[in-house]
């Protein structure tokens, strides 16, 4: 049998086939193209290929699966994979030789693949996130451009500032420059309702959405965000912790022996799912909901020793264990279990 290898990369990838004595069998380099897999992988009997994670594996991984080989997208964090590689002389020979190595040798940890309909899930709501993005970024263009005529904008939604800017005494020399921002804030308003409106539609229509929306300060876009990045409970091993570490809610630690050290958040893992539960957090700071009382509570008193903003991170993180082990146990949200219960 043999093993392959790829080092894979934007426009070239690296590419190793070792036999069982681990003897080189293929060692070239090829452009990352459908064709260029084809050429090296189509007509060799079926392997273990390793790849890497990383924003091409997915599809690289399709190809040659499709192509009859065995693929194993691994994990490139974990050490263990690259034991036989110099960290001093860094090349791609070296990297898919070591991926080689461990291939033949089965020392490698697997990533976690993404089916179809979670990745166009991602997709979409990737897509939102740049809208949002870039009418934010032309929202604070008009503020800045009305502040220096000395016209004020005042507060309220971002859908709504169009309105806000009609009521104004905007200078005419001013409103010529402002009509492009005025055009194209309307096209993302239009874009961003209608994209609301489809993520509303599969939320009503969705059984593990629908049930992640009952907890407080969660509405369709964190319920689905959660959901497309988490993919699946199992991922986890049913350990609700592991999910909070995975998003970067957990402190950072530096203890040895006897000293304990504890500071802020890690903030490793997917930026847009941690910011939208520390909002929703802030939701459930400023509801009075009767179902969000105890996480409030709670918030209110840690807020009395450590301050505000620490506390709402604090329940950003417990309310995403709380989710985690709803979906994983297919149960609508409880407030009462929460009541008296450890929520740090």
């Amino acid at each position: 049998m043999e093993y392959g290898a790829i080092d894979l990369h934007l426009r070239r990838s690296q590419i190793r086939i070792i036999d069982e004595q681990e003897q080189i069998v293929v060692d070239r380099r090829v452009d990352t193209t459908r064709t260029d897999f084809e050429r090296i992988f189509g007509d060799r009997a079926r392997m273990r290929i390793l790849i890497e994670s990383s924003t091409e594996s997915e599809w690289v991984a399709q190809h040659l699966e499709g192509l009859g080989h065995e693929v194993v997208v691994v994990d490139p964090t974990y050490a263990a994979m690259y034991g036989s590689r110099s960290r001093k002389v860094k090349t791609d020979k070296r990297d898919v030789a070591a991926l080689a190595h461990a291939n033949r040798h089965g020392v490698y940890r697997r990533a976690h693949r993404v089916p179809l309909g979670t990745r166009i899930l991602r997709q979409q709501l990737r897509v939102r996130r740049q809208l949002v993005q870039q009418r934010t970024a032309l929202v604070n263009l008009l503020r800045a451009l009305l502040r220096q005529e000395g016209v004020r904008l005042p507060s309220g939604q971002t859908e709504t500032v169009l309105a806000r800017v009609d009521r104004l005494a905007v200078p005419g020399t001013l409103q010529t420059a402002l009509t492009p921002v005025r055009t194209i804030l309307e096209a993302l308003n239009e874009m961003l309702a209608q994209m609301d409106g489809m993520f509303k539609a599969r939320a009503a229509t969705d059984a593990v959405t629908h049930r992640l929306m009952t907890a407080p300060g969660v509405g369709p876009i964190l319920a689905l965000t959660f959901q497309a990045v988490l993919d699946t409970p199992a991922r986890f091993g049913g350990d609700a912790r592991r999910v909070s570490a995975f998003v970067g809610l957990v402190p950072r630690e530096d203890s040895s022996a006897d000293r304990r050290h504890k500071g802020s958040i890690t903030k490793t893992g997917p930026n847009d799912l941690r910011a939208l539960l520390v909002q929703g957090s802030w939701a459930i700071w400023h509801s009075r909901s009767a179902r969000a009382a105890p996480l409030r509570r709670w918030a209110q008193t840690l807020s009395a020793r450590r301050g505000r903003r620490i506390a709402v991170v604090a329940v950003a993180r417990r309310l995403t264990r709380v989710l985690y082990a709803m979906w994983r146990d297919g149960t609508d949200f409880r407030p009462a279990a929460l009541v008296g219960a450890s929520i740090a």
